[in-house]
């Protein structure tokens, strides 16, 4: 370590010699060597004294870090210790509340659960219209950790025993109501036990999550007023049993037009060539009841026949002709028949077409309908029935119109029909009568 030291002294004085002056002796050179051998010696027990004292402040330091330690373990046995003490004791804490509570715990989850069930029904009843504030809680209850109270034991059964009471009253109260076109007003509302709700005589639907009615945009056949409003003591009502559930679907049911409607273009074919017929009918039975109020009148003085009705007109004919044989007479007779049965019968054709075209048409509307059924189906599945519910409305309905305008053209057109051949057939009653009659006279 010395020989390192000291070869490490001269590397290191070595340029200052180099760059001291030249000496002259060999004992100056010696005596800057010891020079330096002793700035050296100095400089290394400085390194070596800070070496020690940071080596025992190091000590020092482990000495502190590991007492710091022993506490800490110490420390941390002693609290694993009290933690198992504490589980312990919790655990007996546990089973002794377990045991001292017994049938308390089957109550308390008894009366958890009823009252979430409660909640929710009350929240969805007509009562909660008028106390507002019982499913909030209700609700508070049904969510606590904790064993309930007498007290809320009791409020519970009266809330049950509120809403019992409630169910079989009718009572009036003011409350929020939104018309048909969007404006909140308030007004009495009449409720009738859980089922119906009344304003004005109009039936109201409950917004269970507003707390506020909504008039129903269209009312049942039973009016509302049949309640004892105004004068009236009594009266009948139609109760919804469903709370709400008909009511609602009572403003998604469509009424007549929005049924026709449905049935789309063909739909509204049908309808038009049913239109179309219905006034051919009634052309043709006035026009027929015209011609046979006259044709009884000629019956009455068939002497003075009138060109104005065809009995007129042929007997017309059979006077100008009288002097002629038998068989030219009937001729003619018949002839001037023929004339007339195109105005008595005209119109029968067309009826009878337009009562064969209307189920086709409805027929057609079906299997239109169904096209656009199953074009939903392929591209929006069969998840949703809303979807489809179009086309099959179109199906039924072009189907139902065609149905019935073709009843009731086949019975119109069989009005028809027997109107004008009744009338043909007393033509025919006269027009023999009269053949009968010139040949008596010619055989005379």
């Amino acid at each position: 370590m010395i020989r390192f030291t000291l070869l490490l002294t001269m590397v290191i004085s070595w340029p200052t010699l180099l760059c001291a002056k030249p000496v002259g002796h060999l004992d100056r050179l010696l005596e800057q060597i010891q020079t330096t051998q002793q700035q050296a010696s100095i400089t290394r027990k400085q390194r070596e004294q800070r070496f020690l004292s940071t080596h025992n402040d190091q000590k020092k330091r482990l000495a502190n870090v590991k007492t710091r330690l022993a506490t800490a373990r110490k420390q941390s046995q002693q609290l694993q210790n009290s933690f198992n003490k504490n589980e312990k004791a919790l655990a007996e804490l546990e089973a002794e509340l377990k045991r001292q509570t017994g049938d308390l715990g089957e109550v308390f989850g008894t009366v958890r659960q009823s009252a979430k069930d409660i909640a929710a029904l009350i929240n969805e009843s007509l009562v909660s219209a008028q106390y507002p504030d019982r499913t909030q809680w209700l609700r508070t209850l049904g969510e606590r950790k904790k064993l309930p109270d007498i007290t809320e034991l009791e409020q519970l059964w009266y809330l049950l025993q509120q809403e019992t009471v409630e169910s079989g009253r009718v009572v009036r109260f003011p409350a929020t109501v939104i018309n048909t076109d969007g404006q909140a007003t308030t007004q009495e509302v009449i409720r009738v036990g859980l089922f119906n709700a009344l304003a004005q005589g109009r039936y109201l639907n409950y917004q269970t999550e507003s707390h506020r009615f909504v008039i129903l945009a269209r009312q049942p056949s039973q009016p509302g007023n049949a309640l004892g409003i105004g004068d009236q003591a009594e009266g009948k009502l139609a109760i919804d049993p469903t709370r709400g559930v008909l009511l609602g679907l009572l403003v998604e049911t469509p009424d007549l037009l929005e049924r026709v409607s449905q049935g789309g273009i063909v739909g509204y074919i049908i309808l038009s060539l049913g239109l179309l017929g219905l006034l051919i009918v009634i052309a043709r039975l006035i026009y027929l009841a015209f011609t046979g109020h006259a044709i009884r009148n000629q019956l009455s003085t068939p002497a003075n026949p009138s060109p104005k009705n065809p009995l007129g007109r042929i007997l017309t004919i059979a006077t100008q002709n009288s002097n002629t044989d038998s068989g030219n007479l009937e001729l003619q007779i018949d002839e001037a028949i023929l004339r007339e049965l195109p105005r008595l019968t005209q119109g029968e054709g067309l009826i009878k077409l337009l009562a064969a075209v209307a189920p086709l048409l409805g027929l057609l509307g079906t299997v239109t309908g169904m096209i656009a059924t199953f074009q939903a189906i392929t591209l929006f599945g069969t998840g949703d029935p809303k979807m489809m519910a179009d086309g099959i409305s179109q199906a039924l309905v072009t189907t139902a119109l065609g149905l019935i305008v073709a009843i009731q053209l086949l019975f119109m057109h069989t009005l028809v029909t027997s109107r004008s051949q009744a009338l043909v057939q007393i033509l025919d009653e006269q027009s023999l009568g009269l053949v009968a009659a010139n040949r008596e006279i010619a055989d005379v």
